[in-house]
């Protein structure tokens, strides 16, 4: 079975750059301190590097 993650969202997209603002976007986060669970894939992972500052991502069962 596919790991997956919880990813939170700790710090507001407003005031970042386009490119920040999508990748939260585009990982389904809409306001600080809601969560999203995802399937654990390179891309994802390298999607949660990019604003690894704004967001809290642990391991889910």
């Amino acid at each position: 079975m596919a790991r997956k993650l919880e990813i939170t969202l700790l710090r507001s997209p407003i005031g970042r750059v386009p490119r920040h603002k999508k990748t939260v976007k585009a990982l389904g986060l809409r306001r600080p301190l809601k969560s999203v669970v995802i399937t654990d894939s390179p891309q994802v992972r390298g999607m949660i590097k990019s604003i690894e500052f704004m967001v809290s991502v642990r391991e889910v069962d």
